[in-house]
C-alpha cells in the first residue's frame, strides 16, 4: 500500500493482484466441501481464469504502450516539422540580409566612383586653371622683361657722351 502511495507500485501492484487472485481461488477451493475431482477441476478452472485475466491485462498493457509510442512518434514528427520550418525561415532571412548587404555594398561602390570621378574632374579643372594662370604670369613676366630690356636699351642709347 505504501508503494502505491509513493507511486512506485505500478508493476508490482499487478503481481500482487495476480498473486492474491490465485491465493484466494486456491483457499476458496480447498475449504469448499467438494470431492477431490471437483476440487481439482475448480483449481484448474481458477488457474485458467487467472491466466486469462493475466493475458487480458498484458494485452491491455501492450495496447497502452503502443498508444504511448504512437503519441511519442507524433510529438517527434511535429517537433521535426516545426524545427524544419524555423530552419527554412532562418535561411530565407539570411538570404534577404545577404541580398541587402550586396545592394548596400553596390550602392557604396557607386557613390565611391561618383566621388572619385567628381574629384578627378575637379583636379583636372584646377590643374588646367593653374596652367592657364602660370602661362598668363609667364606672359606677363616675359612682357615685363621685354619692357625692362627695351627701357634699358632706350636709356643707354639716348645718352651719347
Amino acid at each position: 500500500m505504501a508503494e502505491n502511495e509513493n507511486g512506485t507500485g505500478g508493476t508490482s501492484g499487478l503481481g500482487w493482484f495476480l498473486a492474491g487472485l490465485g491465493i484466494g481461488a486456491l483457499v476458496g477451493v480447498l475449504y469448499a466441501p467438494k470431492a477431490g475431482k471437483e476440487t481439482r477441476e475448480d483449481i484448474v478452472n481458477g488457474a485458467l481464469e487467472a491466466k486469462e485475466k493475466a493475458e487480458e491485462l498484458i494485452e491491455q498493457g501492450k495496447q497502452k504502450a503502443a498508444e504511448y509510442v504512437e503519441t511519442g512518434k507524433q510529438f517527434v514528427e511535429q517537433g521535426k516539422q516545426i524545427a524544419s520550418e524555423y530552419v527554412e525561415q532562418g535561411k530565407q532571412k539570411a538570404a534577404e540580409l545577404v541580398e541587402q548587404g550586396k545592394q548596400q555594398a553596390k550602392e557604396s561602390v557607386e557613390k565611391g566612383r561618383e566621388y572619385y570621378e567628381k574629384g578627378r574632374t575637379q583636379w583636372t579643372q584646377y590643374v588646367e586653371k593653374g596652367k592657364g594662370i602660370a602661362q598668363e604670369q609667364q606672359a606677363k613676366v616675359t612682357a615685363a622683361a621685354e619692357a625692362a630690356k627695351d627701357a634699358y636699351v632706350n636709356t643707354t642709347v639716348e645718352t651719347p657722351v
